[in-house]
């Protein structure tokens, strides 16, 4: 059996990894055979293609040297038919704008904002496993209506990662205040997530010393309903790296005087089960 048969790299020395994303200006036949054929030619190898936006084409690409991605890119310049707009490390969106063929919505003014809706969850669940591979403190916050699937969301995330997940502070099957971790459950690899309405209503001193711990502890972190959270505990919007915003569509607008009033938490997500 081939290297490649068995899921081996045909060129392990090309292990610098690229996003290469460019407008189609004049989509003739034969065009993409054309540049793949170029960017072998380079010794660039293409991992993943796909159309990411109308007219436009995404490529995660490896080479071993970043001088031939610097060479293709001045050789583009005379080919008429493309025009080159990005080449970088991968960065999430990037992975999965070529995995799912568009972009995931941003806010165009504060850049940590990401927005999905119901359907979109199973892009939501890929993001959020790309974000928990990574390594050390990672601090998410999810906002949304109830029962729009965050807490589902979460959890499948972390599925996807093979992450662990642990409840801090819930309303998934009861309401859950945890003043204290295992030792085994002291671990760099889990997902702790944190409701914020519930912890934010918390009268328990305990828990919150743990949710302090928690927060300076280098892990990931979720938080749902990050905005409430902030109210109760001593952190801002800006420590977040991360946040998503999931809505039923476009136009639900995310509120919080059903979020603050007594009780309202209690059966948010009771019907986690329910299928996503």
């Amino acid at each position: 059996m081939s290297d490649t048969e068995k899921g081996k790299p045909m060129y392990p020395e090309r292990n610098i990894e690229q996003y290469m994303e460019y407008e189609i200006l004049n989509n003739r036949p034969g065009l993409l055979g054309d540049i793949s054929s170029l960017l072998g030619n380079l010794g660039i190898s293409i991992d993943t293609i796909n159309g990411v936006e109308n007219r436009r084409r995404g490529l995660l690409v490896r080479t071993d040297e970043l001088n031939k991605l610097k060479r293709f890119e001045y050789m583009s310049a005379y080919i008429d038919d493309i025009h080159i707009l990005k080449i970088r490390k991968p960065q999430v969106r990037d992975r999965l704008a070529v995995r799912h063929g568009r972009f995931i919505k941003r806010d165009e003014e504060d850049k940590k904002v990401f927005r999905f809706t119901r359907e979109e969850i199973g892009i939501l669940v890929d993001f959020l496993a790309e974000i928990f591979k990574e390594k050390g403190h990672k601090l998410i916050g999810v906002r949304g209506m109830p029962r729009v699937g965050k807490t589902e969301s979460i959890v499948a995330g972390s599925v996807t990662a093979k992450k662990k997940w642990l409840f801090l502070s819930s309303t998934l099957i009861k309401q859950t205040e945890r003043t204290s971790l295992l030792k085994g459950e002291y671990d760099e690899n889990n997902v702790f997530i944190i409701d914020g309405a519930v912890t934010m209503k918390s009268n328990e001193e305990a828990h919150k010393q743990l949710i302090r711990e928690i927060m300076s502890y280098p892990a990931i972190k979720v938080i749902e309903h990050p905005d409430l959270f902030i109210e109760g505990m001593q952190y801002e919007l800006e420590d977040f790296d991360y946040i998503i915003e999931l809505r039923e569509d476009e136009n639900q607008e995310i509120t919080y005087e059903k979020h603050k009033k007594q009780h309202w938490f209690e059966d948010e997500d009771i019907n986690f089960f329910g299928g996503m």
